[in-house]
C-alpha cells in the first residue's frame, strides 16, 4: 500500500505541489517561448514554378530573395518532351530546378501572404543562378553579392541583357515577317 494512502495530509500535499509545479512549469516554458524571436519557417519539398516566377513550395507561394525576374519573351524548349513553353525566365528557372527538391530559408512574410525566402535546389542558390545567366536584375536592398552578379551578365551580355534572340515559332512563320526580305522592296517598285 502507498505511503500517501497512510497519511491522508500527505497524499493532499503532494498533489497541490505537483499541481503548482506544473502550472510554474508552464509559465516558465510560455515565457521562454515568448523571449525567443520568431523562427523562421522554412519550406522542403519539390517546387512547381509559376509564370511570375513565384514558387509554389508545399502550400506556400514563394518569391525569391533579393531579385526581380523580368518579363521576358515566350519561347519554347523542343530539347525536353513534353515541349515546355513559357517565358525565357521562367524556363531558365524552371531548368535550374529540374527535378531537385527546393529548401526555402524565409526571410520575411508579406500582406498577401506570400513568403519572401532564399530558395536552393541541388545546393544552388537559385536567385544567384538566375543572375549568373542574366535572367534576373538584382533589387536595391539586395546582398552586395547579388548586385555585382547582375553586373557580370551584363558585361557578358547574356540573359536580359544580351542581344535579343528571336523565339522559336512552331511550324508556321509569324504573321509580322515576309517570305524574303526583298519581295515587299520589288513590290514597291512595280
Amino acid at each position: 500500500m502507498p505511503f500517501a494512502l497512510l497519511v491522508p495530509h500527505l497524499g493532499r500535499r503532494r498533489t497541490r505541489y505537483t499541481a503548482d509545479m506544473r502550472t510554474a512549469c508552464a509559465l516558465l516554458m510560455v515565457l521562454c517561448l515568448l523571449a525567443l524571436p520568431a523562427a523562421a519557417a522554412d519550406f522542403d519539398s519539390y517546387a512547381f514554378v509559376n509564370d511570375d516566377g513565384t514558387l509554389n513550395v508545399g502550400n506556400a507561394t514563394i518569391e525569391l530573395y533579393g531579385i526581380l525576374i523580368p518579363a521576358t519573351e515566350t519561347s519554347c524548349q523542343e530539347f525536353v518532351r513534353p515541349v515546355a513553353c513559357g517565358p525565357r525566365a521562367i524556363l531558365a528557372l524552371k531548368f535550374d530546378i529540374g527535378s531537385d527538391f527546393v529548401k526555402c530559408d524565409t526571410k520575411r512574410r508579406k500582406a498577401d501572404g506570400t513568403y519572401v525566402a532564399v530558395c536552393t535546389a541541388g545546393g544552388r542558390n537559385l536567385a544567384k543562378t538566375l543572375l549568373r545567366q542574366g535572367w534576373a536584375a538584382a533589387l536595391p536592398d539586395a546582398p552586395y553579392e547579388y548586385k555585382v552578379l547582375e553586373k557580370m551578365a551584363r558585361a557578358r551580355g547574356i540573359g536580359i541583357w544580351g542581344i535579343a534572340v528571336h523565339p522559336v515559332y512552331p511550324r508556321h512563320r509569324p504573321p509580322h515577317r515576309r517570305e524574303h526580305p526583298r519581295d515587299g522592296a520589288e513590290q514597291e517598285r512595280h
